[in-house]
């Protein structure tokens, strides 16, 4: 297949793929199409495959390309390799995939919001004006919102309240601007797929930035325990 061909088979179940996308992959070690005499690619079904196996990966366990290397490897060599799975707790568990394969696009409005999310207009107000969900123009929200009113539905049933939530968004606000920092001169570069290779460069930095806090909240719980 020449890889605007895989680009069609792919991009029904991952519509953010691009080109430039699978050629930083390629790039990276993570799939090795042939080529022919005159240089163009042509990919297997079991290119197709692993670039599957990658991308959802990435999607719906946020794992940075190490580890997906890792996995890869293994299963080349015929061996097995666990992953970092990610473990919810039950009444959370149970929405997990819903997330995972929430393919919302567009301007939501807070009515629809609402509907998406599960909850009540006064809970969704509430983190309105705590900043946790942040409405674009008009009012509307986009489909991370939904994703965030389910999160934050999810924590407040474990006692994490608006306070708390806060936090997290100060938190996480703080780490985008890192990211900006870092992206920002790779997308304002003039080459080609400037703009694809930033998107791709924060994508991978935030994998990494969410395993090292799992990490480090692990590990944080785990000497709290011990006092």
């Amino acid at each position: 297949m020449s890889i605007g061909s895989v680009l069609d088979q792919l991009r029904p179940d991952f519509p953010d793929v691009t080109i430039s996308k699978i050629r930083f992959l390629e790039a990276e070690g993570l799939i090795s199409p042939q080529r022919t005499p005159s240089g163009y690619r042509r990919f297997s079904s079991a290119d197709c495959d692993r670039l599957r196996f990658v991308l959802t990966a990435q999607r719906d366990h946020y794992l940075p390309l190490k580890v997906i290397r890792e996995q890869l490897d293994a299963i080349d060599h015929g061996s097995t390799h666990e992953g970092p799975v990610v473990k919810l707790p039950r009444t959370f568990a149970s929405t997990s995939d819903a997330f995972a394969n929430d393919n919302s696009t567009g301007r939501i409005s807070r009515e629809v919001l609402c509907e998406r999310s599960g909850v009540d207009d006064q809970f969704v107000g509430d983190l309105v004006s705590a900043g946790f969900v942040v409405p674009g123009n008009a009012g509307y929200f986009d489909a991370d919102a939904v994703l965030l009113v389910k999160t934050a539905w999810a924590l407040s049933e474990f006692g994490l309240d608006i306070r708390h939530l806060r936090s997290l968004r100060m938190a996480a606000d703080r780490q985008a601007a890192l990211l900006a920092q870092i992206a920002g001169p790779v997308a304002k570069g003039r080459e080609a797929g400037a703009r694809d290779r930033a998107e791709e460069l924060v994508r991978e930095l935030g994998s990494l930035i969410v395993t090292a806090h799992g990490a480090l909240l692990k590990a944080s719980v785990r000497e709290e325990l011990k006092t």
